[in-house]
């Protein structure tokens, strides 16, 4: 379902910013603003992860600082969207804070599975290379948002970077899809 969510997402993106059918503001300073789709659908992406871990995690402790995580990042939302516009501008600081979140949702899967012993190899395990793809994007991304309004020069050099960290982590969801095997899942 995410990757559907998120093709559709993108497409409406596309349709709104490169087509005039397509438009969420009739006033035409605003038509190609398309902002706010991804500020919905950045939150949703966050929720859904901090549930799937919720679930993944044996630890207790670990799965209640995952629930209070949820309840932080989508208070971070509703403030974020009384400082900024959400419907014109991207909600930075509480996709920063749902980052932050989520890498420390990662690294408690990852303390788990260090100490887990388990008859399958992490290389067939789904969920350890979405982890992966999931550790290597959210790792630089809150970066690319505090740094990426700098200049032209800095936005432009980050942009590359996050290009190529969104292939990454595609590629290791791509993977883990390929080379899983449900009895390795967790």
């Amino acid at each position: 379902m995410l990757i559907i969510y998120t093709f559709f997402t993108e497409l409406l993106g596309y349709f709104i910013k490169y087509n005039d059918d397509f438009l969420f503001f009739s006033d035409d300073r605003y038509a190609w603003h398309n902002v706010i789709i991804y500020n919905v659908y950045q939150l949703i992406f966050f929720l859904f992860f901090y549930r799937v871990y919720r679930r993944t995690l044996k630890k207790a402790s670990h799965r209640t600082w995952v629930k209070y995580g949820g309840y932080l990042c989508v208070l971070a939302y509703v403030i974020n969207s009384f400082i900024t516009n959400p419907l014109h501008n991207r909600l930075s600081y509480a996709h920063v804070v749902g980052s932050l979140i989520l890498i420390g949702i990662l690294l408690f899967y990852f303390l788990e599975k260090k100490s887990e012993e388990s008859m399958f190899s992490q290389m067939k395990n789904l969920m350890y290379w979405v982890s992966i793809g999931l550790f290597a994007f959210y790792s630089i991304f809150p970066l690319f948002l505090i740094f990426g309004n700098i200049s032209i020069e800095v936005q432009f050099y980050f942009r590359r970077i996050l290009l190529s960290m969104i292939g990454v982590m595609y590629g290791c969801f791509i993977i883990g899809l390929l080379v899983g095997k449900r009895q390795a899942f967790r």
